[in-house]
């Protein structure tokens, strides 16, 4: 440890105080989810709804995809509605309308302001009360009709009602989304609860179990205070850590020692192992995964003005938009995964010093069709699911679990899970011989440790099940979306590239070691409990939004450097001749950079602070943080590791400049055009109509489907064609170079060459 013993103590304080706050208030979430009632009655003893059939709804709803088709607390796809606010404000105009009906025997539009804002305080006192006693909860009969009619709203919507075919058509349903009569009948029970749990108070507090979301101004959904307290309080704390890192970096930061490089690419001169030679396979899956999701990305987008067609082709009834979308999700997350996967297994010889561990390849070519055999099932089941031909009993384990990112059946999970793992054995191996030589080894153990946690961590996702409690699960669905993804791969990736640059000797081990170390600890203080800030309004209460609104602005404060980290990685093409043929792995190395502030850092915090997340949750503006930060910065660092290995497994390769142009500037054109266009202007008009009006207008077929909306929608397909140019070209480039293709008339490579 010797001279980073300060930087591993750092590190080391970081990770336990921030996973004991993750795991106290995670405690916390269990205690505190919004209770399943065992009944929902009437005083006459009519029974509405119950516990089991509540969770019967919950499975109902994952089968039909979850949040792929629509939201639940905010969580899940655009174009539908956010099924919470929509049934809200659905029952309670009908509440009002009942009881305009019942007193004034008129429709509640003929009412005056006074007469209106009576039945708007009966309204509220109803809604806001809280029943639950005994663990039931007693709903007066006039609002038991009222849901009884939003119920027989949803069941004719997910049936094939044809007086609601445009709205199908609108929300991007196929028809006959959910044949069943008793399944639809049980979604109701499910929606229904979790508007309930948006509108009623907790046992004595004063905001209800979501934290008073969705707005909703009918019955005084509005922010609380605690949300617009611990906003200031992250602004604050945002700019008080930027301050911080500048000064820290002004009077702590040395320059590397100088560094000659050699003659020649280090690298070059190892001999390919057997292991490495077989790593061509797993770039073709990379860039064939990369296609099919931009393209079926394509159907995605268009689906949201041609709701259940593909340019007059009724394509709904074979590939709706919830099995597009969770195809586009679950493709883009294997693909950017493959080429981290990739990256390790490249790496392992070269720590191995330049040797395989025994039977290394038979362990690389047993991932790899592994990883196949999970894309095509899971594919499969989701396609299965979303059909409603998979037995509902086993839609969980084999079709589709309803969870955005975390879509694949439960076996299908286990299958990625076990195939993670496997990868861990496989570095491991090559990784435990370096481990036992003298020497520096700081930055191996990084490394190491981030190799463990990646293999490991995904587990997480195991802690909850069909029936588990929605808030539990987003608690552990977060853990594997937010914190394996943007917090491990993020140390992974940052000691991998430091590793790398280290043994092409373009930058000293000390400097390379230092600056892993500390970016590691700067990365995870935020990263750890700022999983919190995607559950502000999941049925927790304000301490989990305290250390979530906290930490997540901690998040964004190393994002500031990373324009020195981006000039740093692109000056070194210029430290040797042989760094030309790296350039445009650099080039995406800077663009990682570069989209990391502004999609992580910018973009991220414009959804973070919990008064902004109140009116944006479920809004395009969480799409322009997703597509910049997911593909922006995930996405170009999965490109950058696959053009490195193809440069290596491939030594004679010269990257065509004309292809390789049109790719980056394709790439990152494209999704800024996608962005500047479309889904920013659209998630800012939301916010608008939201904060004015309540989500569920911001969601509604109405406001959605106006003119200039729609036109948005439109305009984004110019840089979706900008980016599917940029797509292909750099997939071309990947499959000539490992097929040998000829490019301009000559060979990418030769074999006797290589």
């Amino acid at each position: 440890m010797g001279a980073y013993k300060k930087l591993w103590l750092l590190l080391c304080v970081v990770v336990i105080i921030t996973f004991s706050l993750l795991g106290y208030f995670g405690r916390e979430v269990y205690r505190q989810a919004p209770p399943i009632p065992d009944s929902f009655e009437t005083p006459s003893g009519q029974l509405l709804f119950d516990h089991d059939t509540v969770l019967a709804g919950q499975s109902a709803w994952q089968s039909v995809g979850g949040m792929q088709l629509g939201s639940i607390w905010g969580h899940g796809a655009y174009q539908a509605p956010d099924w919470t606010a929509d049934w809200l404000h659905r029952e309670l105009t009908q509440w009002l309308e009942i009881a305009a009906g019942e007193e004034y025997e008129k429709p509640y539009r003929s009412l005056d302001d006074e007469q209106q804002m009576l039945l708007q305080h009966r309204l509220k006192t109803e809604y806001r009360h809280n029943s639950l006693k005994n663990n039931s909860v007693l709903i007066s009969e006039r609002r038991a009709k009222a849901i009884a009619l939003t119920a027989a709203y949803y069941q004719n919507l997910f049936a094939d009602d044809p007086a609601l075919h445009s709205t199908r058509e609108h929300y991007a349903m196929k028809e006959n989304t959910l044949p069943d009569p008793q399944r639809r009948q049980d979604l109701t029970a499910f929606f229904f609860w979790t508007a309930w749990a948006a509108s009623t108070n907790r046992p004595d507090s004063h905001a209800t179990y979501t934290n008073n979301w969705p707005h909703e101004p009918l019955i005084d959904n509005t922010p609380t205070a605690e949300n617009i307290t611990w906003s200031i309080v992250s602004v604050v704390l945002l700019v008080a850590g930027i301050g911080a890192l500048v000064w820290a970096w002004s009077f702590l930061h040395h320059q590397d020692e100088a560094v000659v490089p050699a003659n020649r690419d280090p690298l070059s001169i190892i001999q390919l192992t057997p292991s490495q030679q077989a790593l061509g396979k797993y770039l073709v899956l990379v860039v064939a995964l990369m296609c099919f999701q931009v393209l079926i990305g394509g159907i995605t987008a268009h689906y949201t003005v041609e709701g259940q067609q593909f340019y007059g082709l009724d394509l709904s009834k074979w590939l709706p938009y919830s099995l597009v979308r969770t195809w586009h999700i679950q493709s883009a997350l294997f693909w950017i995964a493959t080429g981290f996967l990739a990256a390790g297994l490249f790496l392992a010889p070269i720590i191995n010093g330049g040797k395989d561990p025994r039977y290394q390849k038979l362990g690389v070519d047993i991932l790899f069709w592994a990883l196949v055999l999970v894309v095509a099932g899971s594919f499969i089941g989701n396609w299965l699911a979303i059909a409603q031909i998979m037995p509902p009993e086993l839609n969980f384990w084999l079709g589709h679990q309803g969870y955005e990112y975390i879509d694949l059946g439960r076996l299908w999970q286990i299958g990625k899970f076990t195939g993670v793992a496997f990868w861990l054995v496989l570095m491991l191996r090559g990784i435990e011989n370096a481990l036992k030589q003298p020497g520096d080894k700081n930055l191996l153990v990084l490394l190491t440790a981030s190799v463990v946690a990646i293999g490991l961590f995904y587990s997480s996702g195991f802690f909850y099940g069909e029936h588990t409690n929605i808030s539990i699960m987003e608690y552990w669905r977060w853990w594997v979306v937010h914190l394996w993804v943007e917090g491990f791969f993020e140390v992974f990736a940052t000691a991998a590239l430091a590793f790398i640059f280290c043994s092409l000797g373009l930058i000293s081990k000390p400097m390379a070691t230092t600056t892993s170390l500390a970016s590691a600890s700067l990365f995870l203080v935020g990263g750890i409990p700022g999983t919190f800030h995607h559950l502000y309004f999941s049925g927790t209460t304000t301490p989990v939004m305290a250390i979530g609104a906290t930490f997540s602005a901690l998040e964004v404060v190393p994002l500031i450097v990373l324009g020195h980290e981006a000039w740093e990685n692109w000056r070194l093409r210029r430290s040797a001749l042989w760094m030309e043929h790296l350039k445009w792995p650099l080039a995406c190395f800077v663009a990682v950079a570069f989209w990391n502030m502004l999609g992580a850092g910018v973009f991220g915090f414009m959804i973070n602070p919990p008064i902004s997340l109140y009116y944006v949750q479920g809004l395009n503006t969480t799409a322009v943080h997703a597509h910049a930060a997911l593909f922006g910065v995930y996405g170009f660092l999965a490109i950058g590791f696959t053009l490195l290995i193809l440069r290596y497994i491939r030594p004679q390769l010269v990257f065509s400049d004309a292809l390789m142009k049109t790719a980056f500037w394709s790439l990152n054109g494209g999704l800024a055009l996608m962005i500047t266009t479309s889904l920013l202007p659209i998630g800012l008009m939301q916010f608008f109509a939201s904060a004015s009006q309540g989500l569920w207008y911001a969601r509604s077929e109405s406001f959605m489907q106006s003119e200039l909306l729609q036109t948005l929608r439109w305009v984004r397909g110019i840089g979706d064609m900008v980016f599917i140019v940029g797509v292909l070209a750099i997939s071309w480039q990947v499959f000539s170079g490992i097929f040998n293709i000829r490019l301009n008339g000559k060979k990418v490579w030769t074999q006797t060459q290589n």
